[in-house]
């Protein structure tokens, strides 16, 4: 019996158009209706008749689960059960985050970008599921949906959209596979549209686009994999929370190894003054190995380029995420990544996070009565940031 099984392919049962039932063995069917439809369905007979049992649309089951629905209908026909008249009845309190979860796994396969399941992922991780996660999708309400999008939808606009968007798809696959009964409330048109104000309406502020906090720590991994100086200046970059120019015109002659204080100077920084920069541990690691490199390569810049005399250029960061399959997010977006992984999931004050980011003080009395830079504190603050990207908690002390 085991080799009349597992006769398809993920890959197989997606391109197949041809009508009929096709067989994976074990009574288990891809079936394609005239109009292109396709399904899954258990063959197998009762008191001498001939059964057909749904597993679900192919569209919402993978082949991987098909089996297992498969393989436990088997089992209940072996043991002289109708698996259509027992049927388990469990998933009916099914939480949002499984919903999700099963959603992703049935639409993965038809998504051309690999990378777009752990995006979803991300994005319902980072913002629905601290509210609607263990929540069963039966009991998700316009109130669980405002509470997720009120703190983001003049701030992050785009984001926003996406997480509505995303909720309401999974809500609609929960409704489908009878997980839940009555409106989507994360639908717009006609519902969210006359609460929330449209996006046209919200003021906008150009934003860089960046790639969403949690998933800074596996890009971090993949740019330590790689040897190339552009993968050590943006690690660096994203490390210090610096903007390009301040990286790419870095010298030796900034760097106090000994102190962990990176010093831009005023002409390089947006506000005209000095900013000084604590360095965490792996920040001083990249310094070391790069001042190797000098010995072998005597150079004044940091991040040398290809010519004798030059810095790394400003366009290397960029043609690096290019080659990583990353050209939708920018070098500079990995600020907006720093400062929304401090505000939201630690306890450092507003104007420390500030200060790292070297943003001026808009409010002039309070400019002036902060002659200090808060040193010390954005010193925990850069190495709880460090921590977070290495794979750590991230956890300290504000």
């Amino acid at each position: 019996m085991a080799r009349l099984l597992n006769r398809l392919s993920p890959r197989g049962v997606a391109a197949e158009k041809r009508t009929g039932r096709h067989a994976d063995g074990g009574g288990l069917y891809l079936s394609i209706s005239g109009n292109g439809g396709k399904r899954w369905v258990f063959l197998f007979r009762r008191n001498g008749r001939s059964r057909e049992m749904g597993l679900g649309s192919f569209s919402s089951v993978p082949l991987a689960r098909a089996r297992e629905f498969a393989s436990d209908a088997r089992q209940m026909v072996a043991r002289g059960i109708d698996p259509i008249e027992g049927r388990p009845k469990a998933d009916a309190g099914l939480i949002f985050s499984e919903c999700a979860v099963r959603y992703i796994e049935a639409n993965k396969p038809g998504w051309k970008n690999v990378k777009h399941a752990q995006q979803w992922k991300n994005t319902l991780e980072t913002y629905a599921n601290l509210t609607i996660g263990k929540l069963p999708a039966a009991e998700v309400t316009t109130d669980h949906i405002i509470k997720i999008l009120n703190p983001i939808w003049s701030t992050k606009s785009e984001t926003a959209s996406r997480v509505r968007s995303r909720i309401e798809l999974v809500l609609d696959w929960a409704k489908v596979h009878g997980h839940r009964t009555g409106e989507n409330p994360a639908r717009w048109r006609g519902h969210l549209d006359q609460i929330l104000p449209k996006r046209s309406k919200v003021r906008r502020v150009e934003h860089h686009p960046a790639l969403p906090f949690a998933e800074v720590p596996a890009f971090v991994a993949a740019l330590q994999s790689r040897r190339a100086m552009a993968a050590r200046a943006l690690e660096f970059t994203i490390l210090t929370a610096a903007r390009t120019n301040e990286i790419m015109g870095g010298t030796w002659a900034e760097v106090n190894a000994g102190a962990a204080i990176w010093t831009v100077p005023p002409i390089r920084m947006k506000a005209d003054r000095e900013h000084r920069v604590p360095l965490a541990p792996r920040a001083l690691e990249i310094l070391t190995d790069l001042s190797r490199q000098v010995v072998a390569q005597p150079s004044d810049w940091i991040f040398p380029g290809e010519s004798e005399d030059g810095s790394l250029s400003n366009n290397a960061m960029l043609s690096l995420l290019d080659r990583m399959d990353m050209g939708h997010i920018t070098v500079h977006g990995f600020r907006s990544s720093f400062r929304d992984w401090a505000s939201e999931t630690t306890p450092f004050p507003h104007e420390v996070v500030e200060m790292a980011l070297a943003h001026t003080i808009e409010n002039k009395a309070e400019a002036a009565y902060r002659r200090g830079d808060l040193f010390e504190k954005r010193r925990q603050l850069m190495l709880a940031w460090s921590d977070f990207c290495l794979g750590g908690s991230g956890n300290a002390q504000g």
